[in-house]
């Protein structure tokens, strides 16, 4: 009997996994997605942050995450306007990564940050976010209260 409860969790929460949308959509046009972040901040003075990542990374996921619950959710949601970029297994949007300063051997998670008329306010250079796993929310939601605090 527990065993056969056991085995319908688990089928369950893998169906759920399975059923949830992916992190970056592998579809999407990388660019018009960031064109419209970018006009949606010049109405409302908030900064772009544009994560390159991909649905396979562990610390990509655990970034998601964090942007989603815990002390860094609402720090995130109300000190930038996010778009997530996929760059596959390294084999999409890396130009755009380059145009913007993040160098995605460094790894990823990475990120960069748009002032509302798309000027680099700032980028991961040297990995920052590519052990996202081990930063904890803690981590991240310093290293992102760091960024917002910076001049604009």
């Amino acid at each position: 009997m527990a065993r056969t409860l056991l085995a319908a969790v688990a089928f369950a929460a893998a169906s759920l996994a399975a059923a949830a949308p992916p992190m970056y959509d592998e579809s999407a046009d990388a660019r018009a997605k960031i064109a419209a972040a970018l006009g949606n901040a010049s109405s409302t003075g908030v900064p772009v942050l544009v994560v390159f990542g991909a649905n396979w990374c562990g610390d990509c996921k655990a970034l998601d995450s964090a942007f989603n619950e815990g002390a860094s959710a609402p720090l995130i949601a109300k000190a930038f306007k996010v778009v997530k970029v996929n760059v596959g297994r390294f084999d999409r949007n890396v130009d755009l990564a380059a145009a913007y300063g993040v160098p995605l051997k460094k790894g990823i998670p990475a990120v960069a940050v748009l002032s509302p008329q798309g000027k680099i306010l700032y980028a991961t250079a040297g990995g920052e976010l590519a052990d996202a796993r081990a930063m904890g929310d803690k981590g991240i939601y310093d290293f992102f209260a760091k960024v917002a605090a910076q001049p604009r």
